[in-house]
């Protein structure tokens, strides 16, 4: 579905620098605790699950703020949420380096969890909010630039610490992300809080509103979707390198290159993903994309060496890359519920498959062996796939937008 009036529309808008800005912002701060996880476990003298109890201190956070965060946005607009957290994201990382205690530790870690997940809320529907203005899909990019801060934020923290040590690299970390706020916060654009038609003036008080129920159903599915697409993600950072090693036999080297692959794949597509779905609509582009990613999958579990298991891993990373910038727009287009709700309730649900699925294929793989993983994967990305006619909610009628 290719649209005419794509022609005359500005390519890069500050609206769209601002938010893609707060994006790889929100990477960069997730990328930058990986390469402090060492020295926090010495620090804190905590063993494998001491240090699994930490981290998943940071997940519940996330999880919590979401849908407060999305209740906000359904009052106030995304523009002040995105930018109030990201103001407070910059003290997260000191708050973390600096916390003298496994329990100071432990709530400074959900508070950074809490911030960094709300505004992964907050930027996504401020995205939504950007794509209808411009009458263009931005949100595939948008992802594109918070992997991008994620590689960046791993790589950098790697050289700072090693040369500089954990609070230079906290401080100047902190300090990077203040610039992008300061550069972001007059060009992010300013919405306003979602009308309905039950809210205007004359309306029933208590009435039912119109298409809530099919709505609430709708962004559920949209839910389950998030959480199914982002289940395979989970599984190869976790388990990936794991597998090569102990069942394919690769090098450290090698096995290193099982999460890396997908990545970068995955970064590389998300950046070319707003034209695709432009040009062939958001249903046969998530269409295509799933298929992708089940051939990948199914391509690393049959895989007879290490190096087919990576281009398995690879091609999965194509397939993925798009599939939930897709769901995230259309989530945000549903008509009859809160665009911060939708969002956040999308959110919610895509980063538990992501926080807490990899647990459970450990446990089953202790039986089973990877291989049996990555070959069930596709059968479960199949279940959006069968449901990806939701996905019309993310496009948008030409010629509606404004610039």
């Amino acid at each position: 579905m290719s649209n005419p009036t794509l022609a005359a529309q500005p390519l890069l808008s500050p609206n769209r620098l601002a938010v893609s800005l707060m994006f790889l912002a929100n990477g960069f701060l997730v990328g930058s605790w990986a390469p402090k996880i060492p020295e926090f476990a010495v620090r804190l003298s905590l063993d494998e699950s001491d240090l699994g109890l930490m981290i998943m201190c940071f997940g519940i956070g996330s999880l919590c703020a979401m849908p407060l965060v999305g209740t906000l946005i359904a009052r106030i607009g995304s523009r002040l949420p995105v930018l109030a957290l990201a103001v407070m994201t910059i003290a997260g990382l000191p708050l973390v380096t600096i916390a003298p205690s496994i329990w100071t530790a432990a709530v400074a870690l959900f508070l950074f969890g809490a911030m960094t997940g709300g505004m992964d809320v907050a930027m996504n529907a401020n995205a939504v909010e950007v794509e209808k203005r411009l009458d263009r899909a931005i949100m595939s990019s948008c992802h594109g630039f918070w992997s991008l801060g994620g590689v960046a934020g791993a790589a950098l923290g790697g050289v700072l610490i090693a040369e500089y040590g954990v609070l230079f690299h906290a401080l100047a970390a902190s300090v990077l992300i203040a610039l992008a706020v300061a550069v972001a916060w007059p060009r992010l654009l300013a919405d306003p809080p979602p009308a309905h038609p039950h809210d205007a003036p004359g309306a029933v008080p208590g009435a039912r509103r119109p298409g809530l129920l099919t709505a609430g159903a709708t962004v559920w599915l949209t839910g389950i979707i998030c959480l199914i697409m982002m289940t395979p993600e989970g599984a190869i950072l976790d388990w990936g390198a794991l597998y090569l090693r102990q069942e394919l036999g690769a090098s450290p080297e090698l096995s290193g290159l099982a999460f890396g692959a997908f990545s970068a794949a995955m970064a590389l597509m998300r950046f070319l993903g707003d034209l695709v779905r432009d040009r062939f609509g958001a249903v046969t582009t998530f269409r295509v994309s799933a298929s992708l990613a089940m051939i990948g999958l199914g391509a690393a579990g049959l895989a007879p060496s290490a190096e087919w298991a990576v281009i398995g891993f690879a091609i999965a990373g194509l397939g993925l890359a798009n599939t939930i910038p897709i769901a995230f727009s259309a989530a945000g287009n549903l008509p009859g519920l809160p665009q911060g709700v939708a969002i956040s309730m999308v959110t919610f649900m895509g980063y538990s498959g992501i926080l807490f699925a990899p647990s459970v294929i450990g446990f089953i793989a202790e039986h089973t062996g990877f291989a049996w993983i990555y070959l069930a994967l596709p059968v479960f990305v199949a279940i959006p796939l069968a449901f990806s006619g939701l996905m019309r909610h993310a496009d948008r009628a030409p010629g509606t937008g404004t610039v």
